[in-house]
């Protein structure tokens, strides 16, 4: 990639996995994947090697006090990382997991709510919270 743009890392910890995305400035979707949370600190080094990643943006719930530690204490280098408020991202990423892979055969005769991806969606749940951030952030500008 020769994308010299900064890009933000989302993050979805959880206890057995974690959702990643890497997302440019430009709101372009660069990667997501969901990767066992044993794994997870080498996947963000890795991606650093890959994407100009500036900044992590993780949900606020749970498990989120103990990853930032752990994120401080294992990256190879400090990177800021912004808490955002992680309510109702499990129903809208399933939302927009259909809208970025339409269902198909007799999973679209099923009525909107009654489908269930057909893999974890942790990932979208990690995009959705760069796109929360970034709304935040627009949002804050034009109140200027």
């Amino acid at each position: 990639m020769t994308n010299t743009q900064p890009a933000i890392l989302g993050f979805d910890p959880g206890r057995d996995k974690c959702g990643v995305a890497v997302m440019g400035l430009d709101r372009q979707l660069y990667y997501h994947q969901v990767v066992p949370a044993a794994d997870a600190i080498a996947h963000i080094e890795s991606l650093r090697q890959k994407f100009p990643i500036s900044l992590v943006v993780m949900g606020d719930q749970t498990t989120a006090k103990k990853w930032k530690q752990q994120l401080n204490q294992e990256l190879t280098d400090k990177l800021n990382i912004i808490l955002v408020d992680e309510r109702y991202s499990t129903l809208e990423a399933r939302d927009r997991y259909w809208q970025m892979f339409p269902p198909t055969g007799l999973t679209q005769l099923l009525p909107k709510g009654m489908r269930q991806p057909p893999r974890p969606i942790d990932d979208i749940v990690a995009i959705l919270l760069i796109e929360r951030y970034l709304n935040r952030l627009t949002a804050n500008s034009s109140n200027d």
